[in-house]
This record gives C-alpha cells, structure tokens and sequence, in this order.
C-alpha cells in the first residue's frame, strides 16, 4: 500500500520549488495510492487534483480544500459520490471508470452550487434506465454531464418526469446492491492477504494437480528451465479466466502485476550477483579491446605532430561528468555511465602529456596523444618568388629615386655673417621733420603722386 506522503508530494511539486504550503496543482495519478490523506491539511491553496488511475475506494479527507476547482478520480474503485460538500469551488468532477452503483448519492453535489461539469461514464449507475434525466434534474447548477451539453428543453423534460424517475433509480440500485452482496459472499471478494496467496504465492499444477509455491521455486532459469513455463501458464490462466468486473477483482489484479513483478527484480537482482565480471587484462597480461557502450569510432595516427588521434563518437546529450577517461601508455580506457570502452594503441604514447576534448555540437570525445617515440616534422614553407621580386623592385626605385634627386650647392666666397643692414634698402627710407599745427584744421601730409580731385568728398 502507497501512503500519501510529504516526500510524495514535494516531488510533485518541482514546479512550485518545492513548496506545498502555497501549492496550487499537484499530480499524483498512477501512483497506487489506497486512501486520501494529509492532502486537506498542507495543500490548503490546492486549486487542481490529479488522483487518476489509483486503487482508492473512498472519497475523504478532501472537504477542507476550499479553493480546489478540479478533482479527478477516473480509474478507481469508488462505490459512493460523498464529503465533497465541503469543496465550496468545486467546478469539475471526474469520476470515469469507477464503481458508483449508488447513484442517488448525487445528490449530495446539490451543495456544490459551482459544479459546472460531471463525469460518470464507465460507472455501473451509467447503465441505469433515466440515469441521465435524473441526473440533470437533481442537479440544477449541472451544464454537462459525460462530455455533452444539457439543453434547456432536456432539464425541463427531466424535472416534469422526475418523481417518476426517482422510483426507477432507488428500484434499480437496490438490485445492483443485492448482485453486490451476493457477489461478496459467493468468494468474488476476498481479503488482500488472501488475492496473493491465491494468484501470487500458489499456481495449480494441470498435470500433477498440485499446488507449487513460487517462494520454494528457484529462480536460476541454469539449473531449473521449466520455471517459465510455469510461470506462463499461471499467467495465462489468470488472464483468461473470466470474473466480475469490480473493485476487488481490480485490486487481484494490481496485486498479481505487482507480485510479477517483484519476482522479475528478483531475477534481475540474481543474474546481476552471478554474473561474473567481465575481463579488461588478462591474466598473462593481454590488454584485451573492449565496447561494452556499443559506440562508433576513429583511430588515426598523425605523422606531423607525432600524435595518434582517437575520435569516440559519445552520445550527444550525454553530460560530461558520466564520462571516466584513462589514458596508458599502450592501451586507454573510456567509461561512458558505467560502461566500459577499451582499445590498444597502435603505438605507445605519452599520458602525461595528451589531452582529451570534447565537441559542443556533435559530443564526440576527442583524445590526443602524443607517441612516446619519434619526432615532429618542421613544415617547409616553399620561398614566395612574387613578394620577393616587388620587394627588390621597390628598393631599387627608392635607391634610384634618391640619387636622381637634385641637391642646393652654396657659394663657399660668400661669409657666413649675415649683414643686417642690408636688409632695408636705404633708398627707401625718409626722414620727417617736426609736425606743424595750425590755428585751423590740421594738416595731413600729403603724400607723392596725391592727385586732390574736386568730386570726392573729403575724409572727415
């Protein structure tokens, strides 16, 4: 049995950080839970429910969530609609496949006055004759019911009928509870321990008639060969036997694939302890070439650089830290998550000095080692005769261009004193007497070749 844990729902809540106080929408479908607990009182904020595909028998625990709007419960084994009153904004409610053959219990929605959408297909109650007028007549607030629309003529015929109506529903639930109880007491039901001790624990023999416990079998397939077909007989038969279709013949049901189940990890767990290690060197010594990974890849030996290459086509996504790179001087070693990759080198290389990269767009795992005999070839770079031969040309045309050039050549007779005299030409250079003022206007000097014409006004 799977409890409703913390733990649970935390992981659940990877969306919301973790947080369950504040956690608005949480998923707990196929989960094999068998009761609803704890929910109501860490999820108060809870606005979305997924309980699908479970064992859960009983609607409870659930009347506290007060802002929750969507609930389903599709795929488990509910028998009555119940203790959803207390789901103030409750808008959609989902109970495909289950088991509800008390369908008068939908009245209780009465309260749910937000109830927007119902489902109940797949239900015993569906087969019910009125089961869909009565429905919409006992719930006002309903607007679709199994995924179709309720028109406004369908709700009025179904409240003119519904006294009518109810009769039929009460008479026809009281016999499906009457087929419910005979199916309990005829064996169709039967305590948990009691399904596994019958379809788990125990398999009758066709042959011998006998009963052979699975937990006295030994698993070794080696030393026991006939246990699959035991084991595949006991399967079929319980797959083909005919039964009732309710919640216990569910629950024998989870409870065989279950106990299949543990008896297949135990098998595994078996061949994993037996199973012998597998051999990298030998005993003798012999580096043996290894690919448990199953990955492609290239060996080149590169004569310039004295290095052999080796080129590991890693899976693309694959995170760098799953990767174990060791390096010898005759053989390396790749573990790629667990799984081991092993060559022998062509030639010894270096450890200490090779390198391991890897491609960002493709993920391949390049390792480069340098050999640990030989040497690097220099390249010869073959001499550029253009560039040369424009170089020599240009110097050339400059050595010319230099001694073509014209130089000034000085008179040696002439002194190296300059003569500052010479400077002002002496012919020039006049000599003013004292200015003369008049009583009147003053007179300007009058320069040579001053022509006074008449038509020009004086300066002022």
């Amino acid at each position: 049995m799977v409890r409703i844990s913390e733990d649970l729902i935390r992981r659940r809540a990877e969306h919301n950080n973790g947080e369950i106080f504040s956690l608005e929408e949480v998923s707990l479908h196929q989960q094999e839970i068998e009761r609803i607990e704890h929910i109501d009182k860490w999820c108060r904020d809870l606005r979305i429910l997924y309980l699908q595909n479970n064992l859960i028998p009983k609607i409870e625990n659930v009347g506290r969530l007060k802002k929750l709007e969507y609930l389903n419960l599709a795929l488990n084994n509910i028998e009555v609609i119940e203790n959803l009153h207390g789901c103030e904004s409750l808008q959609k409610l989902d109970l495909t496949v289950n088991f509800v053959g008390c369908l008068s219990s939908v009245e209780s929605l009465k309260h749910n006055v937000f109830l927007r959408e119902l489902f109940l297909v797949g239900n015993p109650c569906s087969e019910f004759k009125g089961y869909r007028d009565y429905v919409v007549a006992s719930l006002p607030q309903l607007q679709c019911l199994d995924g179709t629309s309720i028109g406004r003529a369908e709700r009025i015929r179904a409240l003119q009928n519904l006294d009518e109506l109810r009769k039929s529903i009460l008479q026809q639930e009281r016999q499906y509870l009457e087929k419910r109880e005979e199916q309990k007491k005829t064996g169709d039901n039967l305590d948990p321990d009691d399904f596994r001790s019958r379809t788990s624990f125990s398999v009758e023999d066709k042959e011998n008639k006998e009963h052979v416990s699975f937990t006295n079998l030994d698993l070794n397939q080696d030393q026991n060969p006939d246990i699959n077909t035991h084991t595949e007989d006991q399967d079929r038969e319980f797959w083909e036997k005919p039964c009732a279709f309710t919640p216990e013949s569910r629950l024998e049901a989870h409870r065989h694939l279950e106990e299949k189940r543990r008896m297949k990890e135990g098998q595994r767990d078996m061949k994993t302890e037996t199973k012998a290690p597998r051999t990298l060197i030998t005993a003798e010594g012999k580096v043996l070439n290894v690919n448990e990974a199953k990955l492609d890849f290239n060996v080149t030996e590169d004569e310039d650089n004295n290095c052999v290459l080796l080129d590991l086509h890693v899976y693309r996504y694959l995170d760098t830290s799953l990767l174990d790179v060791d390096i010898q001087p005759t053989y390396v070693r790749v573990t790629i998550k667990g799984k081991v990759f092993q060559l022998v080198l062509p030639a010894e290389v270096k450890p200490d000095s090779s390198t391991a990269k890897r491609s960002q767009t493709t993920g391949h795992l390049l390792l480069t080692m340098p050999q640990a005999h030989g040497e690097i070839k220099l390249k010869k770079t073959a001499p550029k005769v253009s560039t040369v031969n424009s170089s020599k040309k240009n110097s050339e045309e400059k050595a010319k261009g230099i001694s073509a050039c014209e130089r000034l050549e000085v008179d040696p007779s002439r002194g190296s004193t300059v003569v500052l005299s010479n400077i002002i030409p002496r012919e020039n250079y006049i000599t003013h007497g004292p200015l003369q003022f008049s009583h009147g206007a003053l007179e300007k000097p009058v320069s040579k070749g001053f022509v006074d014409d008449p038509e020009v006004p004086p300066l002022i």
